[in-house]
């Protein structure tokens, strides 16, 4: 197993490093500890996070939640790799923080993770395009707030069924790997080798998700970071990334990141 991690920035309290990780279903797992709270977002692939709090399986667009001094242990049973933009804070920061946070009630996590969700998607993406401008140090305040309110007021979720979770995680890297294709339920369904109905449950129940927007949120966050990276022009970023018109994608855009596609382009910083 290799494991990599880059910081990007830090300050009086909190760091942000980029973590890769090249375990396997072969690799042992370890088991490791939290030296401060910690809040990871899953940028590329899947693997399975045990922790005090629970267990989940995340993937891309979802959080990973830490408490300091909690001992973790995370696994690629059925995948290989994942890449994750991890905010750590020591306690006294993150209590400032959430101190100024409308919402935040506590000042450690009752769970493990965070689906992905419509209300963070904005923040992820501007974690990872700020994580190449240079400008990370806000991202990482609004972030951390984000989180932890997020984690105070999402309905608790029951234990996943665990028995397809190998035929999901491969269906998550397949969608992962060209979210431009078309791929209705059944074709995913079938791929997995599930009926429909039994498919999207077990989809939803693993990664807290229908498959539908996982795609969804997954052509939309790379049509932001290109949107950020580059001057290109808006229907042709909408068009490459799966979308029919650019109608469609101003209106998924919107719902999804609380503004227009050219309205987040505008919050681009150089170093």
């Amino acid at each position: 197993m290799t494991l990599s991690t880059t910081v990007k920035a830090h300050g009086a309290g909190w760091r942000v490093a980029e973590v890769r990780c090249t375990a396997g279903p072969h690799d042992p797992v370890q088991e490791e500890q939290h030296a401060d709270i910690c809040v990871a977002v899953v940028l590329n692939g899947s693997f399975r996070y045990r922790s005090p709090e629970g267990t989940a399986t995340l993937a891309p667009g979802a959080m990973l939640l830490g408490n300091a001094g909690a001992c973790f242990a995370c696994d690629h049973e059925h995948s290989a790799g994942d890449r994750c933009l991890a905010f750590h804070f020591d306690p006294a920061c993150f209590e400032e923080i959430l101190a100024a946070t409308p919402g935040a009630r506590r000042l450690s996590f009752t769970r493990p993770a965070l689906p992905p969700l419509p209300g963070l998607a904005r923040l992820i993406a501007s974690a990872e395009a700020a994580a190449e401008e240079g400008a990370l140090e806000e991202v990482a305040v609004e972030l951390a707030g984000a989180a932890a309110t997020a984690a105070a007021d999402a309905p608790r979720r029951s234990a996943p069924d665990l028995r397809h979770a190998g035929r999901i995680a491969e269906i998550a890297q397949w969608i992962e790997a060209d979210v431009t294709r078309k791929l209705p339920l059944d074709v995913l369904a079938q791929a997995a080798g599930l009926s429909r109905f039994h498919f999207l449950r077990a989809f939803r129940d693993l990664l807290g998700i229908t498959p539908h927007q996982f795609v969804l949120h997954q052509r939309l966050r790379r049509a932001a970071l290109r949107l950020r990276r580059s001057d290109d022009a808006v229907l042709a970023i909408a068009l490459d990334s799966g979308f029919a018109d650019l109608s469609e994608f101003n209106r998924r855009f919107r719902r999804l990141f609380g503004m227009a596609p050219t309205a987040f382009r505008r919050l681009r910083r150089s170093g």
